[in-house]
């Protein structure tokens, strides 16, 4: 494999019951089962490797009432990465749910977006409705990785490595970024939040939970211009993922899927 082309995975670790007028701002006529499925990605090849999100840990399960299925750092360990040597780690935006596990990435670098940390940390905060989406326990952790010398902050588009860039685009979260990997099928882009299901990309609808309707309507648009096509454009939260794409290995079914 060439220095700028990786495999990806996606973990699933947890999962929500929900019904499709919850996933859309002015509801679903159709009203079906549509559950969230929670996902940390790993972007590997021979040379480096970056985890994608920090997913959230018992606590906050309990707290948010959400089914924790399996422990992050298992999943890691069962595709070869030990989450004690692991260098880099991407934030996509620090909701609870994608920026949790504090102690799990104990040597790690930690990249996510300028205005993202301004927001978790400023008057925005103030208000119970914004800050809803955060845990002040995994924003005060980032706060202590600043002073430790732990983050590198990104302002728009960064090139992370050969192969792996970066690119803020907003709308769910104040400072969410995508990440583009150069995969052997193509440009794949990690959207995260950006897209939790892959119906918000087609229908053109938002999930509640925003920042700025505006930018989630750009962010659409710049997700399918990054990625090789629609296709190679991974959501944040469906569960189609891991039907689309093969399991890491027949012991991991329904859990780690090769996106690459």
């Amino acid at each position: 494999m060439s220095d700028d082309v990786y495999e990806i995975f996606a973990l699933k670790y947890a999962h929500s019951d929900r019904r499709s007028p919850e996933n859309f701002i002015g509801g679903d006529e159709h009203d079906v089962p549509m559950p969230l499925a929670y996902y940390s990605w790993v972007i590997r090849n021979e040379r480096r490797t970056y985890v994608v999100d920090t997913g959230f840990d018992e606590r906050s399960a309990a707290k948010r009432k959400r089914d924790l299925l399996r422990p992050l750092g298992e999943g890691l360990k069962t595709i070869g990465v030990d989450p004690d040597t692991v260098t880099d780690v991407i934030i996509t935006h620090m909701h609870y749910d994608h920026a949790g596990n504090d102690d799990l990435f104990p040597r790690a670098r930690f990249h996510l977006q300028d205005c993202e940390m301004d927001y978790a940390t400023g008057r925005c905060m103030c208000h119970p409705t914004l800050s809803h989406p955060y845990d002040v326990d995994n924003v005060t952790t980032m706060v202590r990785r600043v002073y430790a010398g732990r983050v590198s902050f990104h302002d728009g588009v960064s090139e992370l490595a050969p192969g792996i860039t970066l690119h803020k685009v907003g709308g769910h979260a104040r400072g969410l970024q995508v990440v583009r990997v150069k995969t052997e099928r193509g440009q794949v882009v990690l959207a995260s939040d950006a897209a939790h299901f892959y119906a918000h990309l087609d229908r053109r609808k938002v999930f509640p939970t925003v920042d700025s309707v505006a930018d989630v309507y750009q962010g659409y648009d710049t997700v399918l211009s990054l990625a090789t096509s629609r296709d190679h454009v991974i959501p944040g939260h469906d569960p189609a993922v891991l039907e689309l794409y093969p399991e890491a290995s027949s012991a991991l079914k329904g859990w780690v899927a090769r996106l690459g």
